[in-house]
């Protein structure tokens, strides 16, 4: 079962503030990897994590062809490191693309001045440690 802490919740949201933002790993259809830094995401319930998706670059290209994802969380100074194992949606327009939007850090939004961006919301299916640890599974 997937319950998403509130330690998790009080690491992750700040995590960007903290210096620490997140770095989602996806694929392409034909597995071609990417990587890069996501400093909006934030754990959405208990089971999801999301964030602003306002490049609209590679990683929505890779998650429209492969919604697998895999959301690196690591903070030095706490030692805590979690992987986030799951299937990203796209919320183009919604209520969901409104919460996500409400809860996104300034500083991402700040970098999206028309809003044109939308809500990538994560169902986590298991969550492991840098060593491969699984901590939960769904």
């Amino acid at each position: 079962m997937i319950t998403l802490t509130d330690q998790m919740r009080e690491l992750v949201d700040p995590a960007l503030e903290n210096g620490c933002p997140c770095i989602i790993a996806t694929a392409s259809a034909n597995g071609e990897p990417d990587i890069g830094y996501k400093g909006s995401t934030m754990v959405f319930d208990g089971e999801s994590l999301a964030y602003w998706e306002r490049t609209k670059r590679q990683h929505l290209k890779n998650l429209l062809e492969n919604p697998r994802v895999i959301v690196l969380f690591r903070d030095a100074k706490t030692r805590v490191n979690w992987r986030f194992h799951g299937v990203a949606t796209m919320h183009e327009k919604g209520p969901i693309r409104e919460q996500v939007m409400a809860r996104t850090v300034k500083a991402e939004l700040d970098k999206d001045p028309e809003r044109k961006g939308s809500a990538v919301v994560i169902r986590v299916d298991k969550v492991t440690n840098l060593a491969g640890e699984v901590i939960q599974t769904r």
